[in-house]
């Protein structure tokens, strides 16, 4: 079987350096080498970057990658930093449609030019997966394979840092071939609620975003102060879509349980049940870059198991 992998850099390929670890070429590279991985064709995206620079213009190019080498391999992985790499596997679930071959998206805690790494295995269990896992785009971290739009990044130094919520829609879009919707250029905020938290910096967000994930308390309440009602009705006249998901990890929220968060109800704004933060996020990137006669239903809609 022919795999393709896309480096995108990441602490898997890091190397130690004055300023401290850094991407640097040829460390997938000899790892490929040490796993007798003859089969495998590697692709760097260069410049490799630390994951905390990945932007929407990332996704993209990995996404055009996966398309363009489409019928040409029989899996893909990615190695991508451990940061950010929620984000990319939630994102590269909405853009890409018609996936008849699995993606899987790896990386490491510890590099693998240091000892005790944990990247040869996740590489090699990403290989692995790369041939054997359903299409669709997931991710294999500490012998675990997950679902790319249900992930998130758990821990930020243990070995096992990732994990996801079960799901019983697959991480893929259906359709007659492979092929992607790119993200365009938006200004998307993350506004997590907070006790006396400041009501201008809300309001403005609020009245000037194209569209915002909400992080409120618990099931769904926030503090229903005047500037907060004014934004929320302001986004809701300019057709901003604003999601709603719970500071806590699991649960989710059920807006309409409390009163105190009644106000999100008047307001139009999108029950997000149990998403992941990065789910909600890059669903809010992958709906602005929809022509506007979509993107209501397309955002009301349960597109690969994001969410229960």
């Amino acid at each position: 079987m022919k795999l393709l992998l896309i480096h995108t850099g990441g602490t898997i390929g890091m190397v130690a350096t004055e300023a401290g670890f850094a991407p640097a070429e040829g460390v997938i590279e000899a790892a490929l080498a040490d796993l007798g991985a003859r089969d495998v064709t590697l692709l760097p995206l260069l410049p490799l970057i630390d994951s905390a620079q990945a932007t929407p213009a990332d996704w993209n190019r990995i996404a055009q990658a996966i398309v363009d080498n489409h019928n040409d391999y029989n899996g893909f992985i990615v190695t991508h930093g451990t940061d950010t790499l929620a984000f990319t596997a939630s994102a590269l679930c909405f853009a890409l449609a018609g996936l008849q071959r699995p993606v899987v998206l790896t990386g490491s805690m510890r590099p693998l030019t240091v000892a005790k790494s944990d990247g040869l295995q996740n590489l090699s269990d990403a290989l692995h997966a790369a041939k054997t896992a359903p299409p669709g785009v997931w991710v294999q971290f500490a012998g675990q394979l997950l679902h790319g739009a249900r992930v998130r990044k758990a821990h930020s130094s243990a070995l096992d840092a990732f994990t996801a919520s079960r799901s019983a829609k697959p991480p893929l879009q259906p359709g007659k071939i492979a092929s992607f919707t790119a993200y365009k250029p938006a200004e998307i905020g993350i506004l997590s609620m907070a006790p006396g938290q400041s009501e201008a910096y809300l309001s403005h967000a609020l009245s000037s975003l194209d569209a915002v994930v909400l992080r409120v308390f618990g099931a769904g309440t926030l503090p229903e102060t005047a500037a907060l009602r004014a934004g929320l009705l302001a986004a809701q006249s300019r057709q901003t879509p604003v999601i709603a998901i719970s500071q806590s990890p699991k649960g989710g929220v059920a807006l309409g349980t409390y009163a105190a968060g009644d106000l999100m109800l008047q307001a139009g704004v999108i029950d997000g049940r149990d998403m992941t933060p990065e789910a909600a996020y890059t669903k809010l990137y992958h709906v602005l870059s929809l022509p506007e006669d979509q993107r209501q239903t397309t955002l009301a809609r349960n597109i690969v198991g994001e969410c229960s």
